[in-house]
């Protein structure tokens, strides 16, 4: 009867052993994975801090490029015409079914 409960004790520690070596590998996989992600997301938002700063760069460029033109546009400082002149002069306004290519 001891050595059946000692038989039973030594396989129970055994299968715990063997659970608890698990457990500590998935979790240091775990800690590893979300490692890895961490460092992807740091590249990332390094990228994305660079592309702001350039983009911001950029806005800066285009308004001041814009500012030095605003004097000098006449669209700007003239009143602007009424809407049917404007599209009274454009050919974008007809159908495209006249296209030869949807004609049968």
């Amino acid at each position: 009867q001891d050595s059946s409960d000692d038989m039973r004790k030594v396989q129970r520690r055994e299968k715990n052993r063997i659970a608890a070596q698990k457990s500590r590998l998935r979790q240091t996989q775990k800690a590893d994975t979300l490692h890895l992600e961490s460092e992807d997301l740091e590249r990332q938002n390094a990228a994305l801090r660079r592309e702001i700063k350039q983009l911001t760069e950029e806005m800066k460029h285009f308004t001041s490029m814009l500012s030095s033109h605003e004097p000098l546009c006449s669209i700007l400082t003239s009143p602007p015409p009424p809407p049917e002149v404007l599209y009274a002069t454009h050919s974008f306004h007809q159908p495209h079914i006249s296209s030869p290519r949807f004609q049968h």
